[in-house]
């Protein structure tokens, strides 16, 4: 990966951006975007826009969600401490121990995630999993006013954590899921410029996925607003090559052997295949999923924008997904973009997307 592709990958996973407070990676996005798109922009519901060729044709959305699962303040009591619900989907056990930035109005308020000691545990309770409602932020505050006076209800947290670069080109971070998938479709945006692309390719950094649900978060608003003739979504997937994964049930999926394409009901088979051709003509590493019903990502939203999208669905292979530290491949962050980029290289005008 190039160094100034790496660089903004590593701000992007360092910023911080819980669902429905993305503004701090939101603008770090449309910074790097505006050194090289057409016109970059946003919309009232936080999602971020990069455009390319606005008078060509057809019309392409890349969708990349920004947002990462965090904790939000939702009760203070009188000695201080401070109670949480989740935003998006959390495994209560990994957060036990944790340091956390509070992001409130003043600046960032540091805490840890508080439990009960093992000590104090009663025996039968002691192998029992840890629920949210078990655990809670402690800011050092003396009593409730001082917590209350410099955390508000509402306020919402992350884990405190910087990137770590590991050996053989892996990268471990709390906000792999997905700020790697908003780095994908900016890359590959940049890519299709430089390559000569015919079509009006759109990257959106979305919002509000990890809480998006049936509604589909912002890719739902961004894709009725762009009325795209395709899309393609980019997320990250469970990869299944470590211990006590059962491949029978979830598949083979391992790091550093290529994006992963989504294959399914909800998948147009005309962008299937071309994304396919397009890496078999590169000769470019690749995984295919299967995906019978939903996929669980921004595509679904996107593909039922107005009287439908066709959708494709690049995946990149991540280890301990929703926890502190998500391992993805930096290999597998680059091809991804370049693939898209030649698939996009490779549109007419008048591509027929109908799957007949």
């Amino acid at each position: 990966m190039p160094a100034e592709i790496r660089d903004s990958l590593l701000r992007l996973l360092n910023a911080t951006g819980p669902s429905g407070f993305e503004t701090a990676a939101a603008a770090v996005w449309r910074e790097i975007a505006g050194g090289f798109a057409d016109r970059v922009w946003g919309d009232v519901n936080g999602n971020s826009f990069a455009e390319i060729g606005s008078e060509k044709t057809p019309t392409v959305m890349l969708a990349g969600h920004i947002d990462e699962i965090g904790l939000m303040v939702h009760h203070v009591d009188d000695e201080g401490f401070l109670w949480v619900q989740s935003v998006g989907g959390w495994d209560p056990q990994v957060l036990v121990g944790q340091r956390v930035e509070i992001l409130t109005e003043a600046g960032t308020v540091a805490g840890v995630v508080g439990r009960k000691a093992i000590h104090l545990i009663r025996r039968d309770d002691s192998d029992k999993a840890v629920k949210l409602k078990d655990l809670w932020i402690d800011i050092g505050a003396a009593d409730g006013d001082e917590a209350r006076s410099r955390v508000a209800i509402g306020d919402v947290a992350t884990i405190a954590s910087a990137t770590l670069e590991l050996s053989a080109g892996l990268v471990a971070a709390r906000s792999i899921d997905n700020r790697v998938g908003a780095a994908v479709v900016l890359e590959a945006l940049r890519l299709a410029k430089e390559q000569g692309c015919e079509a009006h390719v759109v990257a959106v950094a979305t919002v509000q996925e990890e809480i998006g649900y049936v509604a589909g978060g912002g890719a739902r608003t961004g894709a009725y607003g762009l009325d795209p003739q395709l899309g393609i979504v980019v997320d990250v997937t469970h990869a299944t090559d470590h211990p006590s994964v059962d491949r029978k049930e979830h598949g083979d999926i391992r790091i550093g052997a290529g994006p992963v394409l989504g294959r399914g009901a909800a998948i147009n088979p005309v962008i299937f295949e071309r994304l396919r051709a397009a890496a078999r003509e590169r000769e470019m590493n690749l995984q295919i999923q299967a995906l019978p019903a939903m996929t669980g990502t921004d595509a679904d939203a996107v593909r039922m924008s107005r009287a439908g999208v066709a959708a494709g669905l690049v995946s990149v292979p991540n280890r301990y997904m929703h926890s502190p530290n998500q391992l993805v491949s930096i290999d597998d962050v680059q091809q991804s973009a370049e693939l898209i980029a030649a698939f996009l290289s490779e549109l007419e005008p008048d591509v027929e997307l109908l799957p007949l």
